[in-house]
């Protein structure tokens, strides 16, 4: 494949060009399994090539390695691409290694068909992004927060979401139902200006944190719920 701007050939398909230093790709959709991993380019809202990654599974103490191998060269192949955005869906074990690795707009998309789910979403109006550290997101008149370090780290996953403004913790209720499965969090439905609510359940103590998103309406909102609860889910606090 050639470089679409400057016709200089690449590596592999898709590729940053290091000769007129320009990306070949608007983003990629990582479609994560365990043994296998598919990462589609897209350009202009359409598929401009795919790449497939294979891995054996290992067991026993080979596992740790055989895995971070895999994750590694998925990682890799996403890096050769620079893209704007990167769009997963999967394997959430899988997938949440490949997050840490890499340093894009990373969204999950629950979705049977991630490539198509992306496209059709494709010509929405870009969302602002909030290029801030998570820590100055968190603002507010009450300051505590149940679950302790915990309670912050769920606080946090919110915060670092690229399409959250601010995150203002609220009072915290003691009054509502107990409950022995630990701390637990999740995201309401958006508002008509399409912020939402983050509900911190610990025990008995229930917290409601108002959470700001670049979203204008409900329908954008929803996008970003569906996407912090699935965030949630993989740090394993729903």
């Amino acid at each position: 494949m050639e470089c679409r701007h400057c016709a200089s050939p690449l590596e592999k398909p898709g590729d940053f060009c290091l000769v007129c230093r320009r990306e070949n790709v608007d983003a990629v959709v990582l479609e994560a399994g365990r043994e296998r991993a598919t990462v589609t380019m897209l350009y202009d809202e359409e598929i401009c090539g795919a790449t497939t990654i294979t891995t054996i599974p290992e067991e026993g103490e080979n596992e740790v390695v055989e895995r971070r191998n895999f994750v590694e060269l998925i990682a890799d192949d996403i890096r050769r691409k620079r893209p704007d955005e990167v769009f997963a869906g999967g394997d959430r074990a899988i997938i949440r290694a490949v997050r840490d690795e890499l340093h894009y707009p990373f969204y999950r998309v629950d979705d049977d068909r991630p490539v198509e789910a992306v496209l059709e979403r494709r010509g929405e109006p870009a969302l602002d992004v909030v290029e801030v550290p998570p820590a100055e997101k968190i603002g507010g008149s009450h300051t505590t927060l149940i679950g302790g370090r915990t309670g912050m780290r769920a606080i946090r996953t919110v915060a670092d979401h690229p399409h959250v403004k601010k995150v203002i913790p609220g009072p915290i209720d003691a009054g509502g139902k107990g409950s022995q499965s630990g701390l637990r969090a999740k995201v309401t439905r958006a508002d008509d200006g399409g912020n939402v609510r983050m509900l911190l359940r610990d025990g008995s103590s229930v917290q409601e944190n108002r959470v700001v998103t670049t979203a204008p309406n409900r329908e954008l909102g929803e996008r970003i719920r569906e996407d912090l609860n699935a965030v949630l889910a993989e740090e394993e606090f729903r």
